[in-house]
């Protein structure tokens, strides 16, 4: 499948196991796809958040501290949290008291220190959907080869944080369709 992804594509990928890296994660998720895109320049994926409004370094912190609020939720997202308070579960008291006994971020699934094997950290459900998501966002739109563009199409379609994060940040499917594929005044090139 990799080899049908531009070298942005490949780069950002590469940049979702670094971030998982960093952060001690021992694995990689959606999320560090999503981080690595941020911290991409001078492609279509930049250019599409650039035209959005996030291209300035406060707009990316902030998707950055939308990301680590859910990995403090262990991974829930706001509406999730919001399904549960329905139910009577305050998502919030249930971190505090967790990291009142174990510390700050205790429910973020982050170990630091704990490699596998020769380091290598396996691609999580939500990044392997991520992928495949991507080709087959690349196929529907006609292009042959899988760009960042289509891995960051790929998450504002699925569920979940970082499509809730982007959302929150005003990038979604129809305003990055827009600007990407030219169905408004902004159009990637």
């Amino acid at each position: 499948m990799f080899e049908r992804f531009t070298k942005n594509a490949r780069a950002a990928v590469q940049g979702a196991v670094e971030q998982a890296e960093r952060s001690g994660a021992r694995s990689v998720d959606a999320e560090h796809i999503l981080l690595a895109l941020l911290d991409r320049e001078g492609s279509r994926a930049s250019f599409a958040l650039a035209a959005l409004g996030v291209a300035s370094a406060e707009r990316k912190e902030s998707l950055r501290l939308a990301l680590a609020e859910a990995r403090r939720r262990a991974g829930l997202s706001q509406a999730e949290a919001e399904a549960l308070a329905g139910l009577g579960i305050d998502v919030s008291e249930i971190i505090a008291r967790v990291e009142e006994v174990h510390g700050v971020g205790a429910m973020s699934g982050d170990r630091k220190g704990g490699s596998r094997g020769l380091g290598r950290r396996p691609f999580e459900r939500g990044a392997k959907e991520v992928l495949v998501r991507a080709l087959r966002t690349t196929l529907a739109h006609g292009d042959r080869h899988v760009g960042d563009e289509h891995l960051l199409l790929a998450l504002t379609l699925l569920p979940g944080v970082p499509a809730e994060a982007l959302a929150d940040h005003g990038v979604t499917h129809e305003s990055l369709s827009r600007v990407l594929y030219g169905e408004g005044e902004a159009k990637a090139g």
